[in-house]
């Protein structure tokens, strides 16, 4: 699923709301999550799962074509990790 299925799905449950108001939800959420996850905080959704930021240190790596050594910076990655009935939710999904 991705970002307009998601707003598609949000604008169908909930009828009252027009797929551009949908649209300023999600993007809502997301900005939130976003600016965050930015200044390092920890974001959690009961039920659904949790957001966090680390850091990746910089590292030397070799182009595997020419073999050559090529400094990579380090950067923040946003990590997530399931919650337990998110985990359920798929498992008995599958069945």
């Amino acid at each position: 699923m991705n970002r307009s299925e998601l707003v598609g799905k949000l604008a169908e449950r909930f009828t009252q709301l027009h797929l551009r108001d949908a649209q300023a939800g999600v993007d809502v959420i997301v900005n939130a999550i976003t600016v965050a996850l930015a200044k390092g905080v920890r974001v959690e959704v009961r039920g659904f799962g949790s957001f966090t930021s680390s850091q990746r240190v910089p590292r030397i790596a070799r182009n595997p074509k020419t073999g050559e050594r090529v400094e990579v910076p380090g950067k923040r990655m946003a990590r997530f990790k399931a919650g337990s009935e998110l985990k359920v939710g798929v498992n008995r999904a599958r069945r």
